[in-house]
């Protein structure tokens, strides 16, 4: 199961943005489930992309976990400092023609419904080239500890970006090689994020990786069943009411409720102590966040 016999689990937000409802949700799912097994939770800050960062937000993420008296452990990973071992990475797929440079832009993919298979319909320019992942024609088959075995068939996504044309790194690279960095055993994320798994589990295999377990919580949605998320304006959270916002998010995750005379830190460790990963909904879980 781990490395080392330990479990390590990881909150990974990317900084466009504050924390929600929807990435309190994710925070302390993977808390709990970290803790409960007695294990380690760390925090990486996944800052790749900075076109989309928001001034301050990793600062507003750290000071809402510290508010909701979400504990990490260790040093935070920032993604901007990990540009060797991604180059790295992408070196060794290369050399294994697991990956392969591409110069196609988004224009000539539309002509083939967007999605990029096998040879490219551009001639080759490394100056102006991105590096995609070889993606076979085949199923990959993977077991989710919430929503049971998945089949998912990548190729049907096509061949993924792993380094784009600007140079920056792609999120499916970085996850997988910092996951494998840190020791990640067990994934507990939104379920937004269950559709990268087959690629992800492609990029270990070629890497040489270890397969973590995984685990995809349902996500928060609004009225119009649109999830809850910084794009579509989610509200940040209040850290003046962190019990509070606790409290709410433990019961959209079907736990049992702490004892109301209990403080923050008390609500945690009774959370963890009672945790039930089993009885987590599998399905979308409506809200009003306002």
């Amino acid at each position: 199961m781990t490395h080392n016999g330990i479990y390590v689990g990881r909150f990974a937000p990317s900084p466009t943005g504050p924390l929600h409802l929807g990435s309190l949700c994710t925070a302390l799912g993977s808390y709990l489930d970290a803790r409960a097994k007695g294990g380690q939770w760390l925090l990486r800050i996944e800052n790749i992309d900075p076109p989309r960062e928001q001034p301050g937000a990793a600062e507003a993420i750290i000071r809402s976990l510290q508010a909701h008296q979400l504990h990490w452990d260790g040093e935070i990973l920032w993604q901007s400092q990990r540009s060797d071992a991604y180059n790295h990475a992408l070196h060794q797929l290369l050399n294994n023609s697991a990956a392969f440079y591409c110069s196609c832009s988004r224009s000539q993919l539309s002509t083939v419904g967007g999605v990029h298979r096998g040879d490219c319909i551009a001639p080759l320019d490394r100056s102006d080239a991105a590096i995609r992942l070889r993606v076979a024609d085949d199923d990959i088959h993977f077991h989710d500890r919430l929503l049971g075995p998945i089949t998912q068939h990548p190729a049907n996504d096509g061949d993924v970006v792993l380094r784009r044309r600007d140079g920056l790194f792609a999120y499916q690279l970085a996850v997988v090689v910092d996951d494998e960095h840190q020791g990640v055993t067990d994934i507990v994320r939104g379920y937004d994020l269950v559709s990268s798994t087959g690629w992800q589990l492609l990029l270990q295999r070629a890497l040489g990786y270890h397969q973590p377990h995984y685990l995809h919580l349902p996500l928060l949605v609004d009225e119009h069943g649109d999830k809850l998320s910084k794009r579509s304006y989610a509200p940040p959270l209040d850290d003046l009411q962190p019990e509070h916002n606790i409290r709410q998010v433990l019961g959209y995750l079907n736990q049992p409720s702490p004892p109301p005379e209990l403080s923050l830190t008390e609500t945690l460790n009774w959370a963890v102590a009672h945790y039930q990963p089993n009885s987590i909904p599998s399905q979308p879980i409506a809200i009003n966040p306002k």
